[in-house]
């Protein structure tokens, strides 16, 4: 491809040096043209014009002298000098007749000449340029195929970068913790393949032992001493030969290759790797003897030679890890995401098999709208690619939770109504970005508040009459939700709610949104209609949404606000935050989110504890350890240590079981006395 690109856009460059090598030519062609017709033609006769005019002037000179100078009394003389000074003045102004004409024919000339040397050369350009806009155009289909093979040779390095760093990461801790490298292990065309290092015996009289490179493919046994030497074939045909292991060897390890010509004593480094070795020596000889009979036999329609052994070969990579994504890696997250419905296509231009994400909004998109998505910017939509990014668990499910259905629910509620037509995955770049302005930025195609109150259920105003925004301090606490007493004891509120929802404004839905049982999506809701991610409720000692979705100890709730831009460290109104408000409940998963988040670890409430010492007095071993954990990471951080991997080892472990099974999580005591 690279070679392919680099002959065309050659080819196209050397068209237009040509043509513009043309474009000199004609213009030095023209002008020199030009110039020497104005030479040779047009100044001799001017040149001429203008001697005989001169010439003309001094005999009249003369003559006006010599007429002057005659006496009176000589009357013939004078006669004949006013004859002379007739025909000279006669001469005279005839030439000068002449040289005027010439004057005028090449001033004349000048001028169209002049215009036509302009013309010709706005003519050469026109050509020049018409050429390269032509040679130009015969590159556009493949300048766009190139790009699209480029956006993909990117993304493939993306991956194999990824991978390489993960299998560098496992080497490293392989070579940490003392563990031995495996040989290479890997299904191949021509059946099982291994390689590695082993020492063999030579068969000389000395029987000296050298290490070379053995590797096991398409049916044979070779080695070679360096990567581009010469391949030595040690069994050129596994099935006629056998492996056994040599306990009564001198050396360790040993195990030999029998053949009916020779045998091949060779040696590994460790009793695991002999294992390995014998086994796949062991796996490679049943391969090729059942490749043999399936070549032999009559094949059915679909079935190729290499169907029977391809179903009995282990893949390990380095380190003793299985190649490919395992469960929970990027193509499990985008396989998981993508079974939810709705979610196999783009959810604004309908494209399928969406590999990015907005995870803000919960959706799935194809690549342009993505990146349409990343141009509005992170306060609208926050863009993840499926198969590259690594996933929390938690964004994961909330990803599940929502998705393109929810969500187009409420930005395209009334798109049907208005007789809009949504683009299709083959519309143009600008159609897509004009409609993705207008449904997230513009926000053209929500219901409107009465009317989405009142579908849901609610008692909301008179049609016509948009609905009275309720002050913070008359919203009373829904049911489920806690409120921190002047006692400093969490109280559950059981009084039921006065007001219909359709008379909230949409922070004080957020807030309700967010309680017990919280409602994504009502939540997604009410921040489409401008809620405040922060809003505070003046009844409830002024608690944010996020304090309020962390005494529902609702994970997905708080993930989905703080995806959206909730502050993880704005306190109430005895100074506690989300965090603290987590350690009180016994919320461990809550409060693993909130450190990952940024948390802050020194926020006091107005009693002067911090997080840690809330936990220690709840006596809530998870939490502390996560407090401690989290403080130790700090202090390594200010002095410039990187630390270990143990804090991002047990944060994932809480992660995963807040995500996957928050059972493991809940504390026996959830009484909530006195702090």
């Amino acid at each position: 491809m690279m070679a392919e690109c680099l002959d065309k856009f050659t080819q196209s460059l050397s068209h237009k040096l040509d043509s513009h090598a043309e474009l000199l030519d004609t213009t030095h062609q023209t002008l020199q043209q030009q110039i020497q017709t104005l030479v040779k033609e047009g100044l001799r006769g001017f040149r001429e014009a203008r001697r005989d005019f001169w010439r003309g002037a001094e005999s009249l000179e003369a003559a006006l002298a010599h007429n002057a100078e005659v006496p009176r009394r000589r009357a013939q003389e004078a006669e004949e000098a006013g004859a002379a000074l007739k025909v000279a003045r006669a001469g005279y102004r005839g030439r000068a007749l002449d040289y005027a004409l010439q004057i005028n024919v090449i001033e004349d000339k000048r001028k169209f000449d002049i215009m036509e040397f302009v013309l010709r050369l706005v003519e050469a350009q026109a050509t020049h340029f018409q050429q390269g806009h032509e040679e130009l155009s015969r590159l556009a289909q493949y300048r766009k195929e190139l790009g699209g093979q480029l956006h993909r040779l990117v993304l493939n390095s993306a991956r194999e970068k990824r991978d390489m760093e993960q299998r560098h990461v496992l080497l490293k801790q392989k070579e940490l913790g003392g563990e031995e490298p495996e040989p290479s292990l890997k299904e191949g065309p021509g059946g099982l393949v291994m390689e590695g290092h082993l020492f063999k015996r030579a068969s000389n009289a000395f029987k000296t032992w050298s290490r070379r490179w053995f590797t096991i493919q398409s049916n044979q046994l070779v080695y070679q001493k360096k990567y581009k030497d010469p391949v030595t074939v040690v069994v050129d045909d596994l099935r006629l030969c056998t492996v056994k292991l040599c306990p009564d060897s001198e050396r360790r390890f040993c195990f030999e290759v029998v053949s009916p010509s020779k045998s091949c004593l060779l040696q590994a480094d460790s009793e695991r790797l002999l294992q390995l070795w014998v086994s796949a020596v062991q796996s490679s000889i049943a391969t090729a003897f059942s490749q043999a009979r399936l070549d032999d036999s009559p094949r059915g329609p679909g079935q190729s030679s290499g169907h029977l052994a391809a179903g009995s070969a282990a893949t390990l990579g380095c380190g003793g890890m299985a190649r490919g994504r395992e469960p929970g890696g990027v193509s499990h997250v985008a396989a998981q995401v993508q079974s939810v419905d709705g979610n196999a296509q783009c959810c604004d231009c309908r494209e399928p098999a969406p590999e990015w994400a907005s995870i803000n909004l919960g959706v799935t998109l194809c690549i342009q709208c993505s990146g349409i998505h990343r141009s509005l910017g992170v306060h609208f939509s926050k863009v993840r690619s499926l198969t590259l990014d690594s996933w929390e668990p938690e964004l994961v499910k909330l990803m599940c939770e929502l998705g393109n259905v929810v969500m187009n629910q409420i930005y395209e509620a009334r798109v049907e109504a208005m007789a809009v037509k949504k683009p299709g995955p083959s519309c143009s770049r600008q159609e897509k970005e004009a409609w993705i302005h207008a449904k997230y930025v513009e926000k053209k195609f929500l219901t409107k508040l009465p009317e989405i109150r009142g579908r849901r259920g609610g008692r909301g105003p008179p049609r016509g009459q948009p609905p009275v925004p309720p002050k913070p301090g008359n919203i009373r606490p829904r049911p489920g939700s806690f409120r921190s007493k002047p006692d400093s004891k969490l109280v559950p509120l059981t009084e039921p709610p006065s007001e219909d929802l359709g008379s909230l404004h949409p922070g004080a839905l957020l807030f309700r949104a967010a309680g017990h049982p919280p409602s994504l999506p009502t939540m997604a809701d009410a921040l489409a209609h401008g809620a405040d991610v922060n809003w505070v409720n003046a009844s409830q000692e002024n608690a944010t949404p996020l304090i309020q979705a962390t005494a529902a100890n609702s994970l997905l709730a708080c993930e989905f606000l703080l995806q959206n831009g909730a502050s993880v460290n704005q306190a109430d109104n005895q100074g506690r935050g989300p965090l603290h408000h987590a350690t009180i409940l016994g919320h461990t998963g809550l409060a693993c989110l909130f450190l990952k988040r940024g948390a802050d670890l020194g926020a006091r409430d107005s009693e002067g504890r911090d997080p840690l010492t809330i936990a220690v007095e709840k006596a809530n071993a998870d939490i502390v350890t996560l407090l401690r954990l989290a403080k130790m990471r700090e202090a390594d951080a200010a002095q410039g240590q990187a630390g270990d991997e143990t804090y991002l080892d047990i944060f994932r472990d809480f992660s995963l079981m807040a995500s996957d099974d928050p059972e493991k999580l809940r504390r026996r005591s959830h009484d909530l006395h006195t702090l």
